[in-house]
């Protein structure tokens, strides 16, 4: 696909006007770059694989309701926040990966996590960039970037430039949007 039909489909959708005179074949390009993303995924030997490009995660409302809890709905579809110091994965310090709780796309790793004092579990970097997908947020009246989850759109949580070394940020994420999987050996790999 070139730059010039992308730049058009872009603009197509941010104006409102359709696909207009692009072809079908870039019509069906284009609904293939909104269905699908590229991410990373934990293989059998525990590792991550390299970059691939998987569908989307989409169902309705009512399918993500019967999949979740009441609460991991309210959170990770409706764009909630739980209380502080409740989740279960505030204090939470075993080795191993927390996934999207609706998707389980790998999203954290426990090397990364770090005890920011506020009541969520809060991380210094994702598992892989690829994996999280970041978005204004300009509600309760401030300017916060929100936290997603790329293959489902979940949400996670928020991201501040307070973290510790080495990359400075606090991902500060809802334990009701996670699940976690242990590591397969003591030692944490």
């Amino acid at each position: 696909m070139t730059l010039n039909i992308v730049i058009r489909m872009v603009l197509a959708l941010i104006l409102g006007t359709g696909m207009g005179a692009c072809s079908q074949e870039t019509a069906t390009n284009h609904v293939a770059l909104t269905n699908s993303v590229r991410v990373r995924l934990v293989g059998e030997d525990g590792k991550l694989t390299e970059a691939e490009t998987v569908k989307k995660v989409i169902k309705t409302d009512a399918e993500w309701k019967k999949q979740l809890t009441r609460e991991q709905y309210q959170i990770a579809r409706g764009k909630g926040t739980e209380p502080a110091f409740c989740g279960v994965f505030s204090d939470h310090k075993k080795p191993g990966i927390y996934s999207c709780v609706c998707c389980g796309l790998p999203l954290f790793e426990s090397g990364s996590k770090f005890d920011s004092g506020t009541g969520w579990p809060s991380f210094f970097k994702p598992i892989a960039a690829e994996n999280i997908a970041t978005q204004d947020d300009l509600s309760a009246g401030m300017k916060r970037t929100e936290v997603l989850c790329a293959r489902c759109d979940a949400h996670l949580g928020h991201v501040f430039d307070d973290g510790p070394k080495p990359t400075g940020l606090r991902y500060c994420l809802n334990s009701a949007s996670l699940t976690f999987t242990p590591s397969k050996t003591p030692d944490g790999k």
